[in-house]
């Protein structure tokens, strides 16, 4: 079967469940849009899969299918759960497909991004530093991190373009050292290298850089995540397993300084060890989170049928906990399948590029972004880790995490496809 027919059949599956869950929402009286993210939807859908069938025709076919049904799935909870935002992340979807389409329409996009790494580096470091000075929180609410950039109503997270820059400038370094870090692995290269300022240098780099979102935006999701994808990429290259022990003591390092010195790390890490002695207040949210998916069970209430809203900004942080109270287990297991199918088909792609030094790196270092990712922000709704306030990917809301993700996986497709091998 040729994946353009394989597409589009899985599009059609995705179609048909979305149709349902719309229907499900407006018998049930809880759709406040009708038809209109559905539509939208549809159009999206229709017009990437002909765009991609002309420009790639040799792409995985499962990674736009899936992502779409994700982001589709997470417009419809999210104008199930607040029908305020809904409008705007329909927009947002929209915009998220035409930057998947951009990926691939640019000629030599791979190369360029290689070739102008230092650019892209100066350029996401220049967001950040904006960030910090120019900060703002759309919510308007005192004390709020200030991390988004805005005119008017419209607002982005540079963070999330950050992430996407600096796997890119990880696997084109990384690429380069990959002779010498290979070297390494033979015990002769071992006695030679000591401690080389080769490897050290950039995970005390990226260290510094993560200490520095943390204390200065207070953002201990994004600084966690660019840290952990870093230490993983950086161990696919060099094979060193003392990578990640000493990676895992600066975390350790960051966190007890974090915990000190900052209310909010030191109010998510009281709530994760004890949330019921102030379950009324300060862990309100948390345990809300946790009786929704005592609730949900294995069936889930219903779509629409059970009652997320007591859990506080259910739409961006813990939309994962209104997925486990109306769908139950199966609608859990259902979304970890698909961002597990997202992560694993550029894992794959990225064993296929394994002659490849950048292109291998750089598609596993996308995949562990979204891998990462979910895991933070599943295991902080879950309690089993400190919730550290990341979205999840597709289907939280937020327009700057969603056409981030859609980069992600055009980044994906065209790494996939075979025009690759001629320079694409």
């Amino acid at each position: 079967m040729l994946p353009a027919q394989a597409e589009r059949i899985l599009l059609v599956f995705g179609g048909v469940f979305l149709t349902f869950t719309t229907l499900a929402l407006m018998v049930r009286g809880t759709q406040g849009r009708d038809w209109l993210p559905l539509l939208v939807w549809i159009v999206c859908a229709v017009t990437g899969h002909v765009w991609l069938s002309r420009s790639l025709p040799w792409r995985d076919p499962l990674l736009f299918p899936v992502a779409m049904f994700l982001g589709g799935w997470g417009v419809i909870i999210i104008e199930r759960l607040t029908p305020f935002f809904a409008e705007r992340q329909t927009i947002w979807l929209i915009v998220g497909v035409l930057a998947l389409s951009a990926m691939i329409a640019v000629p030599q996009l791979l190369r360029k991004l290689r070739d102008y790494r230092y650019t892209l580096l100066l350029f996401g470091l220049a967001l950040l530093l904006a960030t910090i000075i120019f900060g703002t929180n759309p919510s308007g609410q005192v004390g709020a991190p200030q991390l988004w950039l805005g005119f008017n109503s419209i607002f982005f997270q540079p963070s999330e373009v950050l992430k996407i820059i600096l796997v890119v400038f990880l696997a084109s370094y990384l690429a380069e050292q990959y002779p010498m870090l290979r070297a390494l692995q033979t015990p002769t290269g071992r006695r030679n290298a000591g401690l080389s300022p080769r490897i050290l240098g950039p995970m005390l780099l990226m260290w510094g850089l993560s200490v520095i979102v943390l204390i200065w935006q207070r953002d201990l999701g994004t600084a966690t995540l660019f840290f952990i994808v870093f230490l993983l990429l950086f161990y696919v290259a060099s094979g060193f397993t003392w990578l990640l022990l000493g990676g895992a003591l600066l975390i350790a390092a960051a966190g007890v300084v974090a915990y000190a010195l900052f209310d909010v790390v030191q109010l998510r890490i009281d709530i994760w060890l004890n949330p019921w002695l102030d379950a009324d207040n300060r862990a309100f949210q948390i345990v809300q989170s946790l009786f929704a998916f005592a609730q949900g069970g294995v069936f889930g209430q219903g779509i629409g049928g059970g009652s997320p809203g007591y859990i506080p900004v259910v739409h961006s942080d813990f939309v994962f906990a209104a997925i486990a109270e109306e769908w139950g287990l199966l609608g859990v297991i259902t979304m970890l399948v698909c961002i597990a199918i997202v992560v694993t088909r550029g894992l794959r792609t990225a064993a296929r590029l394994n002659r490849r030094p950048y292109l291998s790196l750089l598609a596993t270092g996308l995949s562990l972004l979204i891998g990462v990712q979910s895991l933070l922000i599943t295991g902080g709704v879950l309690k089993l880790i400190p919730l550290t306030g990341v979205t999840l990917p597709f289907l939280s809301y937020g327009g700057s995490s969603l056409v981030a993700n859609f980069i992600i996986v055009g980044l994906l497709l065209r790494l996939s496809s075979e025009e690759i091998d001629r320079g694409a």
